[in-house]
C-alpha cells in the first residue's frame, strides 16, 4: 500500500511528523553536510529535507506528486515555484547524467517497479554520483504501524537494501539508522526523540525505524534500462532553481 500524497503532507504537519523530520534531517545532514556546487534531485517526498542545502547547491530539483498540483508543496517548506513536467517515477523527466546527488525519501518502498526506478536514478546520476535512500526498517516499529507513512509500502532491512542496490549497479558507501523513538503522539515522548536516537544507535541499531543507505553509481553499469511497461505514482517536476552563488 502506497502512502497517499495528502497523507504525507498531513503527517509532516503533525507533531509526530515534525519530530521525524527533525531526526531524519539531522542524520541526512550528517551524511551530506556540504553539497556546495552539486546538482541535487529530491525524489519521493523530500520537502522537509531539501532546505538543508537550499542556496548552496548549484541546482536543486524536486518531484512532487502530480495530483497535488503546483500548489501541493506543503506550507512552510521552501520550494521552486510551479510545475514544468509530468511523468512517472519510473520514467524521470530529466536527461542522462543530470545530477550529482539524488535523495530518495518515501520513494523506493512505494515504487510500482523498484527495478525501473533504480535504473532511472542510475541514469540521471552523473558518473560516480551518489544517491541516498531513506526507507522504513523491516525490523523497526515504524514499519508495522500504518498510522505513519513509514508503515506503508515495502520495508527493508539494512542488509536487504544494500544487496538490492548492489544488484542494480550501485556500490554501497555508507549505512546509517534513525527514528528509534516510538511513533506515538505523546508530547514527553516526542520531546525526548534525540535521546532515543542516541541510545538506539549505540545499543540497538537493528531496531531503528528507518535505514539510510548511501550508494555510488557504478561505472560498470552502462546497460540500457529497457522499455518495460510499468505503472507508478505520477509526479510533477518542480522547476530547477540555481543558487545565486
Amino acid at each position: 500500500m502506497q502512502p497517499e500524497p495528502r497523507a504525507l503532507a498531513r503527517f509532516y504537519a503533525s507533531a509526530t511528523g515534525r519530530m521525524a523530520a527533525r531526526v531524519l534531517s539531522e542524520r541526512i545532514g550528517a551524511l551530506w553536510p556540504d553539497l556546495s556546487g552539486q546538482r541535487l534531485l529530491g525524489l519521493g517526498w523530500t520537502a522537509p529535507f531539501l532546505p538543508l542545502w537550499r542556496g548552496r547547491v548549484a541546482r536543486l530539483c524536486a518531484l512532487i506528486p502530480a495530483e497535488l498540483g503546483p500548489a501541493g508543496w506543503p506550507e512552510g517548506h521552501e520550494h521552486p515555484d510551479g510545475a514544468v513536467a509530468v511523468g512517472e517515477e519510473e520514467r524521470l523527466p530529466f536527461p542522462d547524467l543530470a545530477f550529482d546527488r539524488v535523495l530518495v525519501v518515501h520513494g523506493l518502498e512505494a515504487s510500482g517497479s523498484v527495478r525501473r526506478m533504480l535504473r532511472e536514478v542510475w541514469r540521471v546520476l552523473a558518473d560516480e554520483g551518489l544517491a541516498l535512500f531513506v526507507v522504513p526498517n523491516r525490523r523497526g516499529l515504524w514499519a508495522h504501524l500504518e498510522t505513519t507513512p513509514f508503515g506503508n509500502g515495502q520495508p527493508y532491512s539494512q542488509g536487504q537494501l544494500a544487496r538490492l542496490l548492489a544488484r542494480h549497479l550501485f556500490a554501497v558507501e555508507r549505512c546509517d539508522t534513525a527514528l528509534f523513538c516510538p511513533p506515538f503522539p505523546w508530547r514527553p515522548l516526542l520531546a525526548g526523540a534525540a535521546a532515543w536516537d542516541r541510545a538506539g544507535r549505540a545499543l540497538a541499531p537493528a531496531l531503528a525505524g528507518v535505514v539510510l543507505v548511501e550508494a555510488r553509481k557504478s561505472a560498470f553499469g552502462a546497460l540500457p534500462a529497457g522499455a518495460a511497461a510499468v505503472s507508478g505514482r505520477v509526479y510533477a517536476a518542480a522547476p530547477c532553481s540555481r543558487s545565486s552563488a
